[in-house]
């Protein structure tokens, strides 16, 4: 698995534990930052990530910013991604096997890093349980593809 990882200045602490625990897991990612501590626009690295997961550059993404919503919203915009703010184990579990999410969002503001790392690790090693929910999915990816089409 390749995972594509980036915060805003809201969510650094947080990206840096993610990526430990990464390593942690011989998880392959790559950083797409930001590299700073003052405001930054959380588009910005929201969609390119969103971007690399979407076009199949990587497997999977996880965005951090001060709250995980504007990260989530943005990254949804990509055609294809099914970007989850979660901020509990529970959710990242099902929000793996039952929506099959490919990016995962969270909030610095809102975690602090031993729970981020918990629900990081749960998103990254939970598999898509397929079945019924797939049918689902596939609604998802069919208004995606018709939206455009005046559908």
């Amino acid at each position: 698995m390749k995972v594509a990882i980036s915060s805003d200045h809201g969510g650094v602490n947080i990206r840096e534990e993610l990526k430990s625990l990464m390593e942690e897991l011989n998880i392959e990612y790559i950083d797409l930052g930001c590299e700073c501590g003052t405001s930054v626009d959380y588009p910005d690295y929201a969609v390119p990530v969103a971007e690399k997961v979407a076009n199949g550059e990587v497997d999977r993404g996880i965005l951090v910013c001060g709250t995980g919503i504007g990260m989530s919203i943005s990254a949804n915009k990509v055609k294809g991604i099914r970007c989850a703010l979660v901020h509990d184990v529970f959710s990242a579990k099902a929000t793996r096997e039952h929506n099959d999410s490919n990016v995962l969002a969270m909030g610095e503001r809102v975690i602090g890093p031993g729970l981020a790392r918990e629900i990081a690790k749960v998103w990254l090693t939970t598999e898509f349980e397929g079945g019924r929910h797939s049918k689902r999915i596939g609604k998802i990816s069919e208004y995606e593809d018709n939206i455009n089409k005046g559908c």
